[in-house]
């Protein structure tokens, strides 16, 4: 019986057209853009403005991106997943809506939840139900505004975060094309150090919480940069070692855009050149689960059919993993 895999064969994007940059936030923090540009590699991010647009709006037009270029129509897609930390409401599912809007009448839907590590988890989700056999065309989508959990007089936080979408479209493959491995991890012993403290079920919103500023996102920097730096190099030389592939097999690296320190380290520990080495983040930041859609997007026209690449991500929570990918198709 020929082994059935799940491989990529459409993306789309969306950003929007509002651009932050660096020397804004100077008006808006103590801060400059040599000190963040050399400590992060942003230059600028993309913030949606727009008063009653949310999270479902960004991923709706990476779909409408993505249907344009492919030759499905919306109603074949079997299940929509929005991986996303930043739902348009607290209940309702975002992909529910998402999923409506974009005419996938025929299909499922769910939000899935693990911060920066969100779009790598539903990439593994998203190969399982196609690689069962069950289900044929899975659209997958990774997006956040995070300018709605931010505040903007907190230099730790405003000048990493921007707003984005990704969507991919996972189909079955039986030339050994798609996702190859995965190493997915999590630890549950650092949800304190990346957070929003108040608006959940342990600390439901009230007029001190509003008052006290807890609705926004708060980390411990240097805590979650070590974490990251090691886990993200470990699991990505993890997924070489396992699949007796050394640097010359990859062609390339598509990190999580946290932080342009954390990307070097972890292609510096599988030995990649830079020029392997998918990056956007002077662009649009840290767009939470909207980075590794949007950067194959970015890079969608230098992808060959058969090109090795190895993601990586880690996210509050804490969560992480690597995930080994054989490209499906030439652009």
């Amino acid at each position: 019986m020929t082994k059935i895999t799940a491989a990529i064969t459409a993306v789309g994007k969306y950003v929007p057209d509002y651009i932050l940059t660096n020397k804004e936030l100077e008006t808006m923090v103590d801060t400059n853009d040599e000190w963040i540009t050399s400590r992060t590699g942003i230059k600028e991010r993309r913030i949606l403005k727009e008063k009653g647009k949310g999270t479902s709006y960004m991923a709706i037009k990476a779909c409408e991106e993505l249907l344009k270029k492919s030759p499905i129509e919306a109603s074949e897609i079997d299940l929509v997943i929005v991986a996303t930390a930043t739902p348009d409401l607290p209940v309702a599912s975002t992909a529910a809506y998402v999923a409506t809007q974009i005419g996938a009448v025929n299909a499922f839907s769910y939000d899935l939840q693990a911060a920066c590590s969100s779009f790598l988890y539903g990439m593994s989700t998203a190969a399982s139900y196609i690689e069962s056999g069950r289900y044929k065309k899975v659209l997958l989508i990774g997006a956040d505004k995070m300018s709605s959990i931010i505040d903007y007089t907190d230099r730790a936080t405003c000048i990493i975060f921007g707003d984005g979408a990704g969507a991919v479209l996972f189909e079955p493959n039986t030339d050994g094309l798609g996702l190859q491995d995965e190493y997915l991890r999590s630890d549950g012993n650092g949800r304190e150090f990346l957070r929003i403290e108040a608006g959940g079920s342990i600390l439901p919103t009230s007029e001190e919480t509003l008052k006290n500023n807890q609705h926004s996102v708060q980390q411990e920097g240097r805590t979650v940069f070590k974490f990251a730096v090691s886990n993200m190099a470990d699991v990505s030389e993890k997924m070489l070692s396992r699949n007796h592939l050394t640097k010359d097999d990859i062609q390339w690296l598509a990190p999580h855009q946290a932080n342009n320190r954390i990307i070097e380290a972890t292609a510096n520990r599988i030995g990649l050149e830079s020029d392997k080495v998918m990056v956007n983040i002077h662009k649009y930041g840290n767009t939470t689960s909207g980075t590794l859609p949007l950067l194959l997007a970015d890079y969608e026209q230098q992808l060959k059919k058969g090109d090795n690449i190895i993601f990586a991500a880690f996210g509050g929570g804490f969560t992480w993993g690597a995930i080994y990918l054989k490209w499906a198709y030439n652009s």
